[in-house]
């Protein structure tokens, strides 16, 4: 039941997008086609997922016993931006057209407050490694629904009548606070089909 709630808090519920506001600036930035926001939906997931795992396994095991959480964020970031390395490395030589569209967005992984936010709220909900792991997995997935949702939607406006004014920015903001709104339907229903 654990993990059933982990997991539809994560896609759903807390969604880090819709119901945290973090992560927006690459899911603005590079949502305008479906396929780099398929990209940056796969390294997000990968480096969300090994994050909190790895930096669950550094609080329980170095953190916690010599008593130096006061370096937690720190430790966070380079975890992050060593597994960031990784993708950046692997998309270069296996997918360099992928690499180049993902441009400046790739590296600020490192930065996104939604990646070092999943690791935080495992130490604030005391996860461990296991439970920390699936609420990085959740909060990946859930980041990778809400980009993947707003590149359908982006993609469409190319054939649409958009007034000037509400053109670009304005209208992913509307359209981002409209999501959300109907993202926050979900929490009530999972309330009661949990009780």
């Amino acid at each position: 039941m654990k993990f059933i709630s982990i997991m539809l808090a994560g896609v759903l519920t807390s969604n880090f997008i819709f119901m945290q506001y973090l992560g927006l600036c690459a899911f603005v930035g590079i949502s305008e086609q479906f396929e780099t926001a398929l990209g940056m939906s796969g390294a997000v997931l990968f480096v969300m997922t090994f994050a909190c795992t790895v930096a669950a396994a550094f609080e329980q095991f170095i953190l916690v016993p010599f008593g130096l959480q006061y370096l937690r964020t720190i430790a966070y970031i380079l975890v992050i931006a060593a597994f960031v390395q990784l993708v950046e490395i692997f998309l270069k030589k296996t997918a360099p057209s992928l690499y180049k569209a993902l441009g400046i967005y790739l590296p600020l992984i490192t930065t996104n407050c939604a990646v070092l936010g999943a690791a935080m709220l495992n130490v604030k909900n005391d996860y461990g490694i296991l439970w920390g792991t699936v609420n990085g997995l959740a909060g990946a997935l859930g980041w990778s629904l809400a980009i993947l949702i707003f590149a359908g939607i982006r993609e469409r406006w190319k054939f649409m009548k958009i007034p000037e004014v509400l053109k670009g920015f304005p209208l992913a903001l509307v359209s981002t606070g409209l999501m959300s709104l109907a993202f926050l339907g979900f929490s009530g229903l999972f309330k009661t089909i949990l009780k």
